[in-house]
């Protein structure tokens, strides 16, 4: 079989920002503080455990543009993900605040393993916000307002770095034999994680997606306002046992804001940075070929996300700054059904669901037989939000979904605005997003329980968004 290892050099691409808007271009950015308090679970492993400490604050960022006409809003939150009744409580606050609509605003989680819970139970979809979630909205709508009120002139600017040496696909197959059993008792042909430098690895089952795409604000030949950026890496991990952790995301936007000059005035509304998760659902920081070095607690990610912002600041020192940029917005809600239960399925969840486990145990059937039954009981239509951004002449998708590489290879490849990029775990969390092709070798993000919506999915949600940015065009 093909390996689709991707590794290339770093590079930098200029975008046109798009048709003129004739209007004066604006933008403003904001962060509001979302750290749970101690004793709040955190969510990430299959583990139960409690936060017991703050290693670095949880944040919303948000950005604001306004091209004279319209405006939009994009908020990336420091949550592994967000339930959809976060996101449609906080628009709607967000509208009646400053009235960018519902549609033009934007809300994802980077997906850091070391925050509080803000889904809720999993499988009740339309429950109300409790305490934290309700807690999560009301900042996300102060980061927006916020940003808002912080408008000014500004020029954009738009590009990319290749960066392949921190992404990996963490999905392999393994020589004849050498599968270990998965929770229901089969064997898969894909293994997430396998052993490191292990003698039975053959290859991955798929692609990366190295690229790093930014968009940038600024003050007119001035300090930054803003950068929005996203890569397709699932998250660094390393931190302490009960820490709470943005992770490397914010690692990279506290280094990229402590590259840039420090403004004279102490009053200067302050640098934004922002990174979102890409396509990344195969995807995370481990050269499982290889191998490397071991690292003290919060040390990898340090490392890592110092290194993309370092690259993101080179790159943005070559870019072409534009002082106009349309913006527009395509929202869609799309109703698909849940991954079925079979008979067979059901069966060995009753039969295994019933076993004792010792207290402080991790045991996977019957994690996984509890969540089959709750899949069962569910309700089995969800819908699902998806959401596409122009701002000047780059384009934005957004999946509700942890997005597979390969899909996100292909959306940059058919969208009409050349730039394009998308972004995974907007306006809810919906599980795994495999392809069909990864359906069939399965593995832990194709398991009932984790990959939530029917196989079809992948195909009908990628071409419902590429309908959306052509909709979209000038």
């Amino acid at each position: 079989m093909k390996s689709f290892l991707v590794a290339l050099g770093v590079w930098v691409v200029v975008l046109s920002p798009g048709p003129s808007s004739g209007q004066e271009l604006k933008a403003g950015a904001a962060l509001a503080n979302i750290t749970p308090p101690l004793g709040t679970p955190i969510v990430g492993n299959f583990g139960k455990q409690l936060a017991a400490d703050v290693h670095d604050e949880l944040h919303a960022r948000a950005l604001v543009v306004d091209d004279g006409k319209s405006k939009v809003a994009i908020v990336v939150c420091d949550l592994l993900g967000l339930r959809g009744t976060i996101s449609e409580e906080a628009r709607k606050r967000i509208r009646d605040r400053t009235g960018i609509p519902e549609s033009h605003v934007l809300i994802a989680a980077t997906h850091t393993h070391s925050g509080g819970d803000a889904l809720g139970d999993r499988y009740r979809l339309k429950e109300p916000l409790n305490g934290y979630q309700e807690f999560v909205a009301s900042r996300i709508v102060d980061a927006v307002v916020m940003a808002d009120r912080r408008l000014r002139p500004a020029e954009m600017a738009s590009g990319a770095v290749e960066i392949p040496e921190h992404v990996f696909n963490r999905r392999w197959s393994m020589k004849e034999g050498t599968m270990p059993v998965n929770p229901f008792g089969k064997f898969d042909k894909a293994k997430m994680n396998p052993p490191v430098a292990s003698e039975n690895l053959v290859e991955p089952v798929g692609p990366v997606d190295p690229t790093l795409s930014f968009v940038a604000f600024r003050e007119p030949g001035g300090r930054l306002i803003s950068v929005f950026a996203a890569y397709s890496l699932h998250y660094i991990g390393g931190v302490k046992s009960g820490d709470i952790s943005a992770d490397y995301f914010a690692v990279f936007s506290e280094e990229l804001r402590k590259l840039q000059p420090q403004s004279p005035d102490a009053d200067a509304f302050p640098f934004v940075a922002m990174l979102a998760n890409g396509t990344s659902g195969d995807i995370n920081n481990v050269d499982f070929r290889n191998g490397g070095p071991k690292f003290a607690p919060y040390g990898k990610m340090k490392i890592v996300g110092k290194d993309v912002a370092v690259k993101v600041d080179a790159a943005l020192k070559t870019v072409e700054w534009k002082k106009e940029a349309a913006v527009d917005a395509r929202f869609e809600t799309l109703e698909l059904m849940r991954k079925p239960v079979s008979e067979e399925l059901a069966g060995w969840a009753k039969a295994t669901a019933g076993k004792e486990v010792p207290a402080g145990k991790v045991d996977l059937p019957k994690i996984y037989a509890d969540r089959v039954i709750a899949i069962a009981k569910a309700e089995q239509k969800m819908e699902v939000p998806l959401h596409y951004l122009r701002i000047g002449g780059i384009g934005i998708g957004a999946m509700p979904v942890e997005v597979f590489a390969e899909t996100g290879l292909e959306f940059r490849k058919k969208a009409p605005l050349p730039g394009s990029f998308m972004i995974g775990m907007a306006h809810d969390y919906l599980g795994y997003l495999p392809t069909p092709r990864q359906l069939e070798l399965g593995g832990y993000e194709t398991w009932p329980g984790t990959n939530h919506l029917e196989a079809k999915a992948s195909g009908v949600l990628l071409e419902t968004l590429l309908k959306m940015a052509s909709s979209a065009q000038p």
